[in-house]
């Protein structure tokens, strides 16, 4: 019970609140200005003020039971207002600063409580102030006692309110910090998406070239060896490529800072040449052609999209062969493969897209795209469209 009143605080600032109110107690603990009364009062009334202000950061709530605990001491020994008074002061700053919201809602209804409990001692205690006979009219009890309650609630509603600014800025900078990792975090969530799609496309890709080789190998080792060892080399370049890609793509998952090589429109060359490797005959038509200063960004979602279509075509298609055709206008690209379908299609048996397809969707989005996949006739069409301008 005890520890949930008190905040973490490290032995320095502990120290240093120690030192603080012990000084504190030194200068004023001894200062009394009802010399009628016994000074070990005033001294006791002090401990209790210092007291609150030692502990004042380490438990708001303690600090201000303890600073009340010395007001009431000080009002049964019918003392004047004290100098060790001004602890109050930082006890209901700290309340609002870095008290709960419990404490420090207790912390202001306590300055308005403490406001008129001083006015009410100062005006009708006997000994404190003179009592009320002092005042030769009612209108100069109620204009006095005005002016005490006014001032009284002015000097602690300001220090609690400057506690309750303080606890402002302090939850303004937790939120910006809270922010800032949530937006690191979601950039690092789309930086892993980024990947995961990278490593499909390149997994996905890669096997079925090399499926498909070792599919014709494995026909062609006994009638033909040439073909097959000319097969069992595209298979050991695609193995080797895709294990380069895929060490590339884990040391950015262990590095988020290290950027490796991006595929470009340059490569597409050699991908048409993998698909045709594996036996796949590609018609590539590009008209027109693209300018010089395509983003890296289009570069990248193109090659990725071709390649997941291509990769389809290699698993689902019929093997006659597929057409890719890319138009580069000067605000956008248009693209276009076809392939024939084989007995099982692209998408899944239950009709939703596989992740291949969602992957591509998710590229033109990036980009500001769209692209539109499915089968039409005998036919699977992925087409779409991906800006230039304004491109990242």
């Amino acid at each position: 019970m005890i520890r949930q009143l008190l905040r973490p605080l490290t032995t320095g600032q502990i120290v240093v609140d120690v030192v603080l109110a012990a000084g504190f107690f030194l200068l004023f603990g001894f200062v009394t200005l009802a010399p009628e009364r016994p000074w070990i009062l005033a001294v006791v009334t002090s401990l209790f003020m210092s007291g609150a202000l030692a502990v004042r950061r380490l438990s708001p709530a303690l600090a201000l039971a303890i600073a009340w605990v010395g007001a009431i001491v000080q009002m049964a020994s019918l003392l004047s207002p004290l100098p060790s008074n001004l602890a109050i002061f930082g006890v209901l700053y700290v309340t609002a600063a870095y008290g709960s919201r419990f404490v420090m809602w207790t912390g202001f209804a306590s300055a308005i409580a403490g406001a008129i409990t001083i006015t009410g001692y100062l005006l009708f205690m006997p000994g404190a102030f003179g009592g009320p006979n002092a005042f030769t009219s009612p209108l100069a009890a109620a204009v006095m006692s005005g002016s005490i309650l006014a001032a009284a609630l002015f000097s602690l509603l300001l220090s609690w309110t400057a506690g309750a600014l303080v606890r402002a800025s302090i939850r303004a900078r937790e939120n910006r910090e809270a922010q800032r990792r949530a937006e690191l975090e979601a950039a690092s969530e789309q930086e892993r998406g980024r990947i995961a799609r990278d490593m499909h496309d390149v997994v996905a890709h890669s096997l079925a070239v090399v499926v498909a080789q070792a599919d014709g190998a494995r026909y062609a080792a006994a009638s033909d060896p040439a073909v097959a060892a000319e097969a069992l080399r595209t298979i050991s370049q695609t193995a080797r490529a895709a294990l380069s890609d895929v060490r590339m793509l884990l040391t950015q998952l262990r590095h988020r800072e290290a950027e490796g090589p991006q595929p470009t429109l340059a490569d597409l060359e050699q991908l048409f040449a993998q698909v045709r490797a594996a036996g796949i005959e590609i018609g590539v038509d590009i008209d027109p052609a693209p300018p010089a200063d395509v983003p890296a960004s289009v570069q990248l979602a193109v090659y990725r999209i071709l390649q997941e279509a291509l990769t389809n075509a290699l698993r689902h298609g019929d093997r006659a062969g597929v057409d890719v055709r890319l138009s580069w206008w000067p605000d956008r690209v248009a693209f276009r493969v076809t392939n024939g379908i084989a007995p099982v299609a692209p998408d899944r048996a239950d009709g939703t897209p596989g992740h291949g397809l969602i992957g591509i969707r998710e590229r033109a989005q990036l980009v500001g795209g769209r692209v539109d996949a499915g089968a039409q006739g005998s036919t699977f069409v992925v087409a779409g469209e991906l800006p230039i301008g304004g491109s990242a």
